[in-house]
């Protein structure tokens, strides 16, 4: 909660409908959840004024992936505090380990647990 008493803000970025539903389902009991379905969306809410607590970014999309998005989102000096966690199905080792460089807050392979996912981000959100 924020200190307001309002639910913190996640925004999900996944170019797949299913997956993007499936991790709202996960989350909305405890977290506000706005979703965006690409990266050039994600950025929208931000020039909208809409400030996410956290951002849940897949890595494969089509246009701009998740690389590209989370630089963009890092570049931007008013958001480069807000934590950024790769959620992806990429079970490449050298990913993570890029992911964990560019400074993410965390890296998640779906599919995931719900508990574990819900604990992972009530951990960063914690730290946030």
């Amino acid at each position: 909660m924020n200190k307001d008493g309002s639910k913190k803000m996640i925004l999900l970025v996944d170019d797949d409908e299913i997956h993007l539903e499936i991790t709202k389902n996960m989350l909305e009991q405890h977290y506000e959840i706005i979703t965006a379905r690409s990266g050039s969306e994600a950025l929208e809410f931000f020039t909208k004024a809409i400030f996410p607590d956290l951002v849940l970014l897949d890595v494969l999309m089509p246009e701009m992936d998740g690389w590209e998005t989370f630089n963009r989102i890092k570049g931007i000096g008013l958001l480069k505090d807000i934590p950024i966690i790769f959620l992806t199905s990429m079970e490449d080792a050298s990913a993570e380990m890029h992911a964990h460089k560019l400074g993410a807050a965390d890296y998640i392979r779906k599919p995931c647990d719900p508990e574990d996912l819900l604990n992972r981000v009530t951990k960063v959100l914690s730290l946030a």
